[in-house]
């Protein structure tokens, strides 16, 4: 579960700033925006990293990711990146089967969020969805691969609802591409960053419903096949699943476990199409402005006192506006390096937009580990006591025993330095990965090893802005 910052929902607390105080809160947002060091008397638990030398950290990672694209730019040759066989068996349990089964757990979660306590800390809808659907699956298929596919709710029932009509035929959605799959991860997005409460267990519950229901209808009229395309949490785990080091693959009733640096699935994929690119930075602004949301600077740019915080109904249109922005910003920043070092390139080739742009998914799947590793260790507690006592009658499903919720390492020096030091290699990493990918995939895009060295600096300066920019939103001051 994702838990609200502080006050959240709650409009009659005080007004955070006087008529003009939105002005001087941008300014000295932009004040903080240059002097990041300047918000951090931040006093919640929290606030526990910004004791340690994060400026020092962030200059590091930046140096690393830089040398390294450099250096690589440079290389004639870069690390081979090859799957090898495992294992091979026969399919124990057929895709059809078990997506019947999460189809009856997700109905079961449902009826538990419109018919259960309303209090999300002990509502399985809320636990269940945020915290392993959202966190906790993503972070497996991250080293394991698609764990999503043989789990997807639509699959088994929209192939009985297709035998059942005789409908063998296509409605021509397959022609949208991605794009359903963006407007649905944008109202997703929505819903969990701006709306008013995405942990109430009934509003989960109504959305989820009515969601699944638009999903099971269009993929009724196109085919089971429309939904690895046009439904966004499936495209989604597709493609962060493609970082994983390990992963299967199906095929004539059997299935191979696959091994191979990560990354190696990436560049096995066909460049991504407009929507898919379009997919890709939607998912990096979703990510990114999620940890924007809730710093002191955000707050200071809309015009709230982050310690008075008045309600997420005071910040819907701002919050909603910076949700667009975000998108647009990263469309444009992504799209406008690649452009420049094509122009640099000049007739020696440049750097294709399709291809290169899927080295960014190692950025989405290390960012997605890192921002939400507190949130798995905290309503992760939650959800573990939830499952071993649903209807909090004191029994021990799990054969646990009485679970209790403990919160307390976020307030000790050592448990949250070693939390951001595992968040600072996660997004370490996941950039010079993508760095390693942007360089395979931009030699095999038409680039190759006759574009000039200067044709890589737009590339590599984003790079690092974007190491500097996710690094300091893990370390800055926040509101939750």
């Amino acid at each position: 579960m994702r838990p609200a910052p502080p006050g959240a929902g709650d409009d009659a607390g005080p007004t955070s700033l006087r008529p003009g105080g939105r002005v001087r809160a941008a300014a000295g947002g932009g004040i903080l925006l240059a002097l990041p060091g300047a918000a951090f008397a931040c006093a919640l638990p929290p606030s526990v990293i910004l004791t340690l030398p994060t400026d020092l950290y962030i200059a590091g990672a930046a140096i690393t990711v830089g040398v390294t694209a450099l250096m690589g730019a440079a290389a004639g040759r870069l690390p081979r990146l090859e799957a090898r066989l495992l294992i091979e068996r026969r399919i124990l349990l057929p895709r059809d089967l078990t997506s019947y089964a999460s189809f009856l757990v997700f109905l079961g979660l449902c009826l538990a969020g419109l018919l259960g306590v309303r209090d999300p800390m002990h509502n399985l809808m809320t636990l269940i969805f945020w915290t392993g659907v959202w966190v906790g699956l993503p972070l497996a298929s991250l080293l394991l691969g698609n764990l999503w596919r043989p789990l997807n709710p639509w699959h088994a029932p929209v192939r009985i609802a297709r035998a059942l009509l005789g409908r063998t035929r296509a409605a021509g959605l397959s022609r949208l591409g991605h794009w359903p799959a963006v407007a649905g991860l944008f109202g997703f997005a929505w819903f969990m960053i701006v709306s008013l409460a995405p942990d109430d267990p009934a509003v989960l519950a109504t959305a989820a419903l009515g969601y699944w229901t638009a999903i099971f209808l269009a993929a009724v009229l196109e085919g089971e096949e429309w939904v690895e395309q046009g439904e966004f949490l499936t495209v989604f785990f597709g493609l962060v699943a493609r970082v994983a080091p390990f992963w299967l693959e199906t095929g004539g009733g059997r299935a191979r476990l696959m091994a191979g640096w990560p990354g190696t699935q990436v560049l096995a994929m066909a460049p991504l199409a407009p929507s898919g690119i379009a997919f890709v930075t939607l998912a990096l602004a979703v990510l990114s402005f999620d940890g924007l949301v809730g710093t002191f600077w955000w707050m200071a740019l809309v015009g709230e006192n982050p310690l008075e915080f008045t309600g997420r109904s005071a910040v819907v249109l701002d919050n909603t506006l910076g949700l667009a922005a975000a998108w647009a910003a990263t469309a444009a920043a992504i799209l406008g390096a690649l452009a420049v070092g094509r122009r640099l390139a000049g007739r020696r080739g440049g750097f294709a937009t399709g291809p290169v742009m899927l080295s960014f998914l190692a950025i989405a799947a290390g960012y997605h580990a890192a921002h939400y590793l507190v949130t798995l260790l905290t309503a992760g507690q939650y959800t573990l006591a939830a499952l071993n006592d649903p209807l909090l009658r004191g029994d021990a499903l799990l054969g646990l025993p009485a679970v209790y919720v403990s919160l307390g390492f976020l307030a000790d020096r050592g448990a949250m330095g070693a939390i951001f030091l595992s968040q600072f290699a996660a997004i370490l990493a996941a950039h010079l990965l993508a760095v390693l990918l942007a360089l395979h995939l931009a030699r095999r895009g038409g680039a190759g090893g006759g574009v000039p060295g200067v044709a890589h600096l737009p590339l590599t300066a984003l790079m690092v802005g974007y190491t500097v920019m996710g690094l300091w939103l893990l370390s800055t001051a926040r509101v939750s």
